[in-house]
């Protein structure tokens, strides 16, 4: 008999080992396969991690070991749904981020692959062929088998064009019906040239990138400096060489534009993976890479895990944004897998960005990365940006739009140019506070006010999502007069509507983007000059192209401060530089307005000034005094309960432990914001040596015994997010 080895989910969180199974020799079984074993009274799904020969019977075994082994009730697959590559990748994962094995396995592949116990199948399609012409009698018949001889038709097509023929033909033995999975559908690759002439500075990043030694290049170039350009002109190349590229972006809302050039220059031949397409197409998309039908593939974060076996090139554009880090077990960096598979291929990461992480720059000026620049915009010089003091437009009477930006909008609409209008937060107002006792309405499950939702009348609670009609009376003094405090995205677009009641709005934000396709139709309407103003949240801040916008208004621009994170000022920055960048990308020039409270912050008028260097070298030495990222390593560890106490006690036991280690360094623990119920408490270890820290993570993470269902234990290696 076979014996074998099975990773398997299970309730003590910290359990990463494999449970043993046995089976018939006749079984074939590799690693990476899925497999029903039984555990306890239910029947679950686990993945194969080995298999070893054994000449004992299973009662055998038993006696010689001491315990049961129970047989595999069912293999799922025939053929194993990771290479090797992926597999070890998972190892290295779960090591790299003190997760499960499992955890990570899951988190690599598609909902319809992943080894849970609700297995789900793919959709199939059912295709008819002829087999015998001769059956055919009436005129009907002959017309439906004449069809058939082109090749085969789908079941529902034929029945649709034929209707009342299929049953006849196929008692006769005239047709078979073959079941196939689905599959999406592509075109050979084309590869076409650009149709425009590269800039000098683009031919030469291009060269740079080609000779370097290096296997990580940072893309330093200015919005607007063609950086995309030079993906394509790279992915070319490794497409001529017939390998494959990986083109990453941080949002959806990034994936139909970039989609869109990328077929644009290489036809149909693209696989394209994010978190919007449902498990099916999910699922097509996956398999269109591993059967080897694409050469491109364009994604957001999980796209890093497709079964590429040929790579040529990985691209992180955007790389600064903080959507590539996960922000659930196992909390891994999308930058630091795609290094990690890079390097198993043998080919380039490109860190492409505006505005890089301190971390990405500090290692390109220190030359572990080689540093690439593209200094100038394609067009236009930078835009021209005016900071506009809202203290002082508050005493003018301007509330929401300040005078200056209210003049220079009125301009664009009557040269039929664009606006887009930046405020990151979505709802109508943040706060409702009762005017009679100053109550505010808070989560009843979380820490937080729930924000006025004008449009549907709701109050709403954007950690949860627990919502509840706002014409509610104040549970503490019985009141129903409320006060609105704070703008929100639909409080905006009212204000911009009722300033230019001419102007065609686009909201851009979560609640208008739910549905499928939301984006995408959104950006085209704009694209298609059906409005004349975007307004939305930051995912309209980054990575959009269009000409005819001239003009990007930025509300409550410094309000990212107020965050208790050491990279607010960075976060800030970022969002400023990033959406000034969407301003005169085409021929036309541009303007940036950018309204804040605390106007004298140099995160702040560095931001206006897109002025990076400077403001690397200021937030560069605040990160030395406060001995942070990239001047140390951290690790940060969540401890989750519905039980307070259970949360405390875990909490001051685990800080206990870690201070006792020479070479670390522990904050807390500290006690955060209530979520979903549940009571949350996390310590801070800061160390110099980041592989020591994550083996003193896991030796204490493996001598857990915590049910997860009593106390969760969120680890997280190089927090991205500390508030």
């Amino acid at each position: 008999m076979q014996i074998v080895n099975v990773w398997l989910e299970h309730s003590v969180m910290n359990l990463n080992r494999t449970f043993s199974y046995c089976c018939g020799d006749e079984v074939r079984l590799e690693r990476g396969m899925r497999v029903t074993v039984p555990l306890g009274s239910q029947q679950v799904v686990g993945f194969v991690d080995s298999c070893e020969h054994s000449d004992l019977s299973a009662e055998e075994y038993q006696q010689a070991n001491g315990f049961e082994i129970k047989e595999i009730s069912e293999l799922i697959d025939n053929e194993p749904l990771m290479n090797d590559e992926l597999y070890e990748l998972g190892l290295w994962m779960a090591r790299q981020t003190v997760s499960t094995n499992i955890a990570c396995f899951q988190s690599m592949l598609p909902a319809k692959m992943k080894p849970k116990g609700n297995r789900q199948k793919a959709v199939m399609e059912y295709y008819i062929e002829l087999i015998d012409p001769s059956q055919a009698t009436s005129n009907k018949q002959k017309a439906a088998v004449e069809a058939l001889k082109n090749g085969g038709m789908l079941r529902s097509e034929f029945n649709r064009n034929y209707p009342g023929v299929y049953g006849v033909l196929f008692e006769r033995g005239a047709i078979k019906v073959t079941a196939k999975e689905r599959e999406a559908e592509v075109s050979n690759l084309e590869i076409r040239e650009a149709g425009y002439p590269l800039t000098e500075e683009q031919k030469q990043a291009i060269e740079k990138i080609n000779n370097s030694q290096k296997d990580v290049i940072l893309l330093h170039g200015l919005t607007g400096s063609g950086k995309t350009e030079v993906y394509m002109q790279l992915a070319a190349q490794k497409c001529r060489q017939g390998k494959q590229v990986l083109i990453l972006v941080p949002e959806i809302s990034l994936t139909p534009q970039m989609v869109s050039r990328m077929t644009s220059r290489f036809g149909n031949n693209i696989a394209i993976y994010h978190s919007k397409l449902n498990n099916q197409e999910r699922y097509e998309q996956y398999q269109l890479v591993r059967k080897h039908k694409v050469s491109i593939v364009v994604g957001t974060r999980s796209a890093v895990f497709m079964p590429f076996d040929n790579l040529g090139l990985i691209v992180l554009d955007e790389e600064h944004d903080h959507s590539y880090k996960q922000d659930s077990t196992p909390k891994y960096h999308c930058r630091d897998v795609a290094i990690h598979r890079a390097q198993h291929h043998g080919c380039k990461v490109i860190l492409g960005s505006a505005t890089p992480t301190l971390e990405s720059y500090a290692r390109a000026i220190k030359g572990v990365y080689d540093l690439v620049e593209l200094k100038n915009r394609i067009y236009q010089n930078l835009p021209k940006s005016y900071l506009i003091d809202m203290q002082k437009q508050l005493r003018k009477g301007n509330t929401i739009l300040s005078q200056p930006l209210k003049d220079a909008m009125r301009e664009r609409l009557e040269n039929h140019e664009q606006c887009i209008l930046l405020l990151n937060r979505r709802g109508y107002t943040p706060i409702m506070r009762c005017s009679s006792c100053g109550e505010v309405i808070q989560c009843p499950h979380c820490d937080i006010a729930m924000s006025y939702h004008k449009d549907e009348n709701i109050l709403m609670c954007h950690t949860c999502g627990q919502t509840m009609d706002a014409d509610i009376a104040c549970p503490t003094c019985g009141s129903r007069s409320w006060l609105h405090y704070g703008v929100g995205t639909q409080r905006l677009y009212e204000a911009v509507q009722k300033e230019f009641p001419e102007a065609r709005i686009l909201r851009m934000d979560a609640d208008t983007t739910r549905k499928k396709g939301g984006h995408q139709e959104i950006l085209e309407q704009f694209e298609r000059h059906e409005a004349d103003i975007l307004l939305g949240t930051q995912m309209i801040a980054k990575g959009l192209d269009y000409p005819d916008v001239t003009l990007v208004g930025i509300f409550n621009a410094d309000a990212l401060l107020a965050r208790m994170d050491y990279r607010c000022v960075e976060v800030t920055f970022d969002l400023i530089v990033q959406a000034s960048g969407r301003s005169g990308r085409g021929k036309r020039k541009g303007e940036v307005f950018v309204q804040a409270y605390n106007c004298s912050h140099y995160g702040i008028q560095l931001a206006v000034k897109q002025d990076y260097v400077n403001f690397f070298k200021r937030e560069m030495n605040y990160r030395h005094i406060g001995t942070y990222p990239p001047y140390c390593y951290m690790a940060a560890i969540m401890f989750v309960s519905g039980d307070e106490g259970k949360v405390q006690k875990a909490a001051y036991e685990g800080a206990q432990h870690f201070r006792s280690i020479e070479g670390l360094r522990v904050l807390g623990p500290s006690q955060l914001n209530r979520s979903f119920d549940e009571y949350r408490h996390r310590i801070v270890i800061k160390s110099m040596d980041r592989e020591k820290m994550i083996d003193d993570v896991w030796n204490w993470f493996q001598q857990l015994s915590y049910n997860k269902q009593q106390l969760r234990i969120q680890i997280d290696i190089d927090p991205y997010v500390m508030d």
